[in-house]
């Protein structure tokens, strides 16, 4: 590896100028990467560390890791000790979750806050080999001043990132050693541990789905008749009960929901558990029933809060919110913003044998990040300043016994997803600052508008979590898809808002001939706007669905965009909508209350797209 010199650093650090023939490739990506994202090259310590009991969390999400790793570190404690070295493990997201070797180098780390808990990526600490190999994904040695911050130019370190068999990153092995100490052999020992731990994984992969065929077997001999099906971990199927193959005989290798929609209906789900109490794989407990039955049952007991219609997409996805709510199988509701996801969830809730129960609604996107936790999950009394006395319960405790609906779950940060994936397996949440687990009874569904597996394959969002959340997914049609709907849509809105308006036959053709990008949310302000003007005469719905259907088409030219409006003319204009809302629509009366001769006050709403 090139010799990195300080001088070479400091041009760098200070003009930005780097010479590439003097230092490693890896590391001078590194270096810029570093300077885009502003990290500070004279950091002397590590800033963000998890208190005890968030880096107990980690240590125990990722046991079968830590316990794998330690056993092959243990076979070279000697050596490491006696090389002044101290090894590290870390997760994916660079928490150092163990460190192990020299007293006195591990001393020595302390300094610079290297120690347990605290995160070493290269956006917390600049060019380093946990955070670089994190990021290219590749084994890495960086020397003295080739880190970015000046709080590792005394250390050497070399780190090796470490996969399971379906290429997902378990985490890193690192070890390192002050620079005066540093070996040349530092990564060829990284990188042999790494390739171990890969070794031992697949291995235990390959015994966990033994394990899972064998109590399979047990099971099919237990439950002669029963048709059940068993996923493994990525949520596939790799057995099931006679009255299941031969129903489904491709079943192998297929998500759940494609087995169970058409001829079955979960009864109850069980975890199946290795000898280490490690969960290999689901047992799904069903039952079959003739579809005849199922639609007779489902016309005869199901409400839906909403137009149904008579789209042929929008039916279908009725059929399977009617399915869905003949089970506690969790549910993943896909579609545009503004298309009725929640009212969606709200039917899958309140058809379902938990209706009694609370329905709880979250919106992922709205929490600030660091409310996140205490939100879902709670926090005891006395957890943190301005703690409620008697603490509070998250919406997981909340929903117990119902149903909890996590809309635009797509937006949840990546550390979120880590702690949720954790709370969907387990059904038990610990509260910020508690000490013990409280289990939970909910019910999830989920929904986004975005396109989940490209979040997936682009790694912002956990491929563990996608599967526990996209069991049994329902697709929401947008309305430029159901426009046969729409006159059943306005019905509803208008007898739900209690609105004695009737659209006109012209409004009625021009909203049949739109795309509403905005969906039914757009739908219901275009009828609020219109009932609101129709108090003030026919006259003014006709112009107003005019500009505003002209103008959403881009028709005609004068009318595409309207100026912008001062910030005199915007509080003007809320002040005749507030002050028509308040008279019941009267224009006469609004221009009297505003004390504006009648003719202005129509030139006015005209101005305004009134």
């Amino acid at each position: 590896m090139a010799v990195c010199y300080l001088n070479t650093w400091k041009r760098f650090v200070q003009e930005g100028t780097l010479d590439p023939a003097r230092l490693n490739k890896r590391i001078a990506e590194s270096w810029y990467r570093c300077k885009k994202r502003d990290v500070n090259p004279y950091l002397r310590k590590g800033q963000h560390i998890l208190p005890d009991y968030k880096l107990a969390k980690k240590r125990e999400l990722h046991k079968v890791f830590l316990d794998t790793m330690a056993k092959h570190l243990k076979q070279m404690e000697h050596m490491i000790r006696e090389a002044g070295m101290m090894a590290l493990i870390i997760d994916p997201e660079g928490y150092v979750l163990s460190i192990s070797g020299s007293l006195r180098t591990i001393h020595e780390a302390e300094k610079i806050n290297f120690v347990e808990g605290v995160c070493w990526t290269e956006e917390q600490v600049g060019t380093n080999a946990i955070g670089t190999s994190l990021q290219t994904g590749e084994a890495v040695m960086v020397n003295g001043t080739e880190h970015f911050s000046i709080a590792s130019h005394q250390w050497s370190c070399a780190a090796a990132p470490i996969y399971d068999s379906r290429k997902n990153l378990l985490g890193v092995i690192d070890l390192s050693c002050p620079y005066e100490q540093s070996h040349p052999f530092m990564l060829g020992m990284a990188s042999s541990l790494a390739y171990a731990v890969e070794q031992e994984t697949f291995r235990l992969a390959s015994l966990r789905h033994e394990v899972l065929v064998q109590k399979a077997v047990k099971l099919a001999e237990q439950y002669t008749d029963q048709p059940f099906v068993i996923v493994d971990q990525e949520g596939k199927a790799v057995a099931a009960s006679r009255p299941v193959r031969e129903k489904v005989p491709g079943y192998f290798g297929r998500p759940l929901e494609e087995i169970t929609s058409k001829a079955f209906t979960i009864l109850k789900q069980s975890p199946l558990l290795s000898s280490y109490q490690e969960k290999i794989g689901t047992c799904f407990l069903l039952s079959e029933y003739p579809n005849q039955l199922i639609r007779k049952n489902q016309k005869e007991t199901f409400h839906f809060q909403g137009a149904a219609g008579i789209n042929k997409s929008f039916q279908d996805t009725l059929q399977k919110t009617k399915l869905a709510a003949l089970s506690d199988t969790t549910c993943f509701i896909t579609g545009e913003t503004g298309t009725g996801k929640e009212l969606i969830a709200s039917a899958i809730h309140e058809n379902s044998r938990r209706k009694n129960g609370p329905f709880v609604a979250v919106n992922c996107g709205a929490i600030p990040r660091d409310l996140m936790e205490s939100e879902f999950f709670g926090y005891a009394e006395g957890a943190f300043t301005g703690a409620k006395k008697h603490g509070y319960k998250g919406k997981f405790e909340q929903a117990n016994g119902g149903t909890l609906f996590l809309d635009e779950v797509a937006e949840l940060p990546f550390s979120m997803q880590t702690a949720l994936l954790r709370v969907v397996q387990e059904r038990k949440v610990v509260p910020v600052g508690a000490a013990k687990e409280v289990a939970v009874d909910v019910r999830i569904v989920a929904a986004t508008h975005r396109d989940l597996p490209k979040l997936v394959k682009e790694g912002k969002f956990r491929e563990d979590l996608y599967y526990r959340l996209f069991v049994f997914p329902i697709h929401v049609p947008p309305l430029r898809e159901r426009k046969e709907d729409i006159p059943a849509l306005i019905r509803y809105l208008c007898k739900q808002r209690n609105w004695d308006f009737v659209v006109p036959r012209f409004a009625m053709e021009k909203m049949l001939d739109y795309d509403w990008p905005g969906n039914i949310r757009e739908l219901m302000n275009v009828l609020e706007n219109m009932q609101l003007l129709n108090m003030a005469g026919e006259e003014e719905v006709e112009r107003y669905v005019r500009n505003y259907f002209s103008a959403q088409k881009g028709l005609p030219e004068a009318e595409k965009q309207a100026p912008e409006l001062s910030a005199r003319e915007k509080i003007e204009r809320d002040m005749i909508i507030e002050t028509l809302k308040h008279t019941k629509g009267k224009a006469a009366a609004a221009a009297k209350l505003l004390d504006i001769p009648r003719s202005t006050f129509y030139r006015k709403l005209r101005k305004y797209g009134l």
